[in-house]
């Protein structure tokens, strides 16, 4: 590992990695230190089965104003367009047609309310009192921001939607593969985790177990909750670390499982475990076309499930599909993986949302104290968040700025 370079990065998620590789293109003496033993973050990439699986980010979100579609296509990887069917219970299975009818009437109400946030800033103070859908919406809440209604700012929630294109697509061989390749053959250091910054010299000093590494300027990419536990000693930074823990990482994990005889099941086909309970999983059934089920578990359905550990939480899932399809499902799963982001010492979670009344920490995050030390990673953009596009952009954004 090299003990010195003008710009270190800090952290090989999405944004580290895009920032790593717009330093290096513009010609800086640069280095990227990564706690993991790989690169990617919160996309990851693994392989089960002769198939990749990402147990992380999977959707090139907003896809045609993606950068990490333009990115798949120039090194060679395959984007799947096939749109997701999140929307659709395959087969009207836990829900007749009129109750699918209803539950996303009562979500397009909600979003609607959103556009006048109520005096608290929370979303949960957009439900209908004892409404019908209101667990289900907690759910789909779960899903698309990690956490539940009553944690989540209207204001942050409605940026995110203004910002957000319904295009969705995906890699075939992998979302974090596709992260980690835009670092190919740039000065990295894996299994580095730093634990502090002296910024009290001209020259940034930074601690990681490996020895120090002296540096102009660095760029920060951790995320908030790391950010917030103080696992990064950085004196004089209260106002950042305060606006971390103001934007904490909800929950969103994943389960799979091989799928035996699946010839009658549609590609892409689509589940809703239990649409009156806001502890249950989303479902993807033969994703890519693939013999595999990818289970979905979000906010309150992923916390209990952490708790429940990886066979547990294999194990409800299981129980929802063998509810909806019948018992003979039972011997057609095998679980193969699944994630549990919290438990991640160098993540602590999945992906950033704001408090309530607290929209504004992004930019607090964002804008940064001193002038040598930049901050990026999705939780720092004001509507992209919770993407690796979001997360990419920040990178870019830090790096341009150490550039200009």
């Amino acid at each position: 590992m090299k003990d010195s370079a003008d710009i270190v990065v800090i952290g090989g998620g999405a944004a580290g990695v895009a920032a790593l590789r717009t330093l290096a293109d513009a010609g800086k003496d640069v280095l990227l230190l990564e706690a993991q033993d790989r690169l990617g973050g919160r996309a990851h990439t693994v392989h089960v089965a002769s198939m990749p699986i990402d147990m992380g980010a999977g959707w090139l979100h907003s896809a045609t104003k993606n950068p990490w579609a333009a990115i798949a296509e120039a090194r060679g990887f395959q984007v799947y367009r096939s749109p997701a069917r999140w929307g659709e219970q395959w087969r009207g299975l836990g829900a007749t047609k009129a109750e699918q009818q209803a539950l996303w009437a009562a979500f397009e109400t909600f979003m609607d309310a959103m556009h006048s946030p109520p005096p608290s800033d929370l979303a949960s103070d957009l439900l209908p009192p004892d409404g019908e859908w209101n667990a289900a919406l907690d759910a789909l809440s779960g899903y698309i921001n990690g956490a539940p209604m009553r944690e989540m700012s209207v204001t942050d929630w409605l940026a995110y939607e203004e910002a957000s294109l319904d295009i969705n697509w995906r890699v075939c061989d992998g979302y974090g593969a596709l992260v980690s390749s835009h670092a190919a053959a740039l000065p990295v250091a894996l299994a580095t985790p730093v634990t502090a910054i002296d910024t009290s010299g001209k020259q940034l000093r930074i601690e990681t177990p490996r020895g120090t590494v002296i540096a102009n300027a660095a760029i920060v990419t951790v995320s908030s909750n790391v950010l917030a536990s103080g696992a990064i000693r950085l004196p004089g930074h209260d106002a950042i670390l305060h606006a971390a823990s103001e934007l904490p990482l909800g929950l969103a994990d994943k389960l799979f499982f091989t799928l035996e005889d699946a010839e009658e099941i549609d590609d892409n086909a689509h589940l809703l475990g239990n649409p009156r309970s806001a502890l249950t999983g989303t479902y993807t059934l033969k994703p890519f076309g693939r013999p595999l089920v990818e289970c979905m578990l979000g906010g309150e359905g992923a916390r209990a499930m952490e708790k429940e550990g990886l066979d547990g939480a294999a194990e409800f899932a299981i129980g929802e599909l063998v509810h909806l399809l019948g018992s003979d499902w039972r011997k057609r799963l095998r679980f193969v993986a699944g994630s549990a982001w919290g438990r991640e010492t160098y993540v602590l979670g999945g992906y950033s949302h704001a408090l309530p009344g607290r929209h504004a920490a992004r930019a607090i995050l964002r804008d940064g104290v001193d002038p040598r030390i930049r901050f990026a990673g999705e939780a720092t953009s004001d509507g992209e968040f919770s993407t690796a596009h979001g997360a990419y952009n920040s990178g870019v954004a830090a790096a341009k700025a150490l550039l200009g």
